[in-house]
């Protein structure tokens, strides 16, 4: 069963070395796809985007963005399945319902960096079959636990795990300023290190994440009842943040 990887970045090679099968790249840079087939350490190759090949499975793994875009262009590629990788699930899945309607289909969010697997892979199963089992089955073999979740809830929850948990972390790193590291406490290490990680990644995937599920307009919103409590209502705030 061969696979076509639609987007040769960060995630669309990580998954694509995990493939256990002829893979093939595509990507709106024909340079990219063409480097990613390269460094591919097994038999690859590339094509462009408006090729009218058909594969087994083809494979989403585009920023959020453009994901329901990609998948509309290219699912009539796929023979058995179309899946992706993007971070979002309802739209993709809605998008492969439509585009799609006799292929399996899947969604799988990986919760980490590619720089960061294996770890945890979210699972939203629209309509599994021998195929998306297969996908399953190199995800985990290469060390990932997976989780199954409905797609709506998904999307629900990372407006917290990812949308608010990120604007806190880049609010922070925007107020921080230098300080002596002799002084420093656990809490702030912890935050600064949480910075560093946030900071050291992609801007684009972050803006995605804000575009997708918002979440700086929340944590906007609760420094401002931080700021604006007095001694009484610090208390109330503290402990409406323990609960």
């Amino acid at each position: 069963m061969d696979v076509l990887v639609v987007g040769a970045g960060d995630v669309g090679r990580w998954f694509a070395d995990l493939v256990d099968a002829p893979v093939t790249f595509t990507d709106v840079d024909e340079d990219r796809a063409r480097a990613a087939a390269t460094e591919l350490d097994r038999r690859a190759a590339a094509v462009p985007l408006d090729t009218e090949e058909s594969f087994g499975i083809v494979a989403v793994a585009v920023p959020m963005g453009a994901a329901v875009d990609a998948i509309e262009r290219h699912a009539s590629r796929a023979e058995q399945a179309i899946v992706d990788f993007t971070g979002e699930m309802r739209g993709p899945l809605a998008a492969m319902a439509s585009t799609a309607p006799a292929r399996e289909r899947v969604s799988f969010h990986p919760l980490f960096a590619p720089e960061h697997a294996p770890g945890r892979i979210a699972v939203a199963e629209s309509a599994p079959g021998p195929a998306t089992d297969r996908v399953r089955e190199w995800l985990e073999i290469a060390g990932n636990d997976l989780v199954d979740v409905g797609a709506a809830e998904h999307d629900d929850a990372m407006v917290t795990i990812q949308g608010r948990a990120h604007a806190a972390v880049l609010a922070f790193a925007l107020a921080a300023d230098d300080v002596p590291e002799d002084l420093a406490t656990p809490v702030y290490e912890d935050l600064a290190a949480l910075a560093d990680r946030v900071t050291g990644g992609n801007a684009r995937v972050y803006a995605d994440i804000q575009d997708a599920f918002g979440g700086a307009d929340d944590v906007a919103a609760a420094a401002k009842r931080l700021a604006d409590a007095d001694r009484e209502a610090f208390e109330e705030v503290y402990d409406d943040a323990s609960r």
